[in-house]
């Protein structure tokens, strides 16, 4: 069952660049370039259990929760290469 957007697409199709605040934009360095670009990496099926609490979260903010854990996670683990130089 899809969800009723309620984002009003008209006025957004309607904005041009210069009305649009990028300020919280993140900053597009060599290495955010970088990951946008890669190819996919190769996913397995794996079972793994998790806390009811972190499902339902993930699942209150977003249809796609299982690619958004993963997502997490992945930053988590650049994260930890990042700081101990892995």
């Amino acid at each position: 069952m899809k969800k009723h957007s309620k984002t009003d697409w008209a006025r957004v199709n309607a904005l041009t660049d210069d009305t649009i605040d990028y300020s919280d934009s993140p900053e597009v360095t060599e290495e955010f370039f970088k990951i946008m670009t890669r190819r996919e990496p190769e996913k397995m099926l794996v079972n793994l259990r998790l806390n009811r609490e972190i499902v339902d979260f993930f699942k209150e903010h977003s249809n796609k929760y299982q690619t958004k854990i993963n997502e997490v996670l992945l930053s988590l683990v650049h994260s930890y290469k990042k700081s101990h130089s892995y």
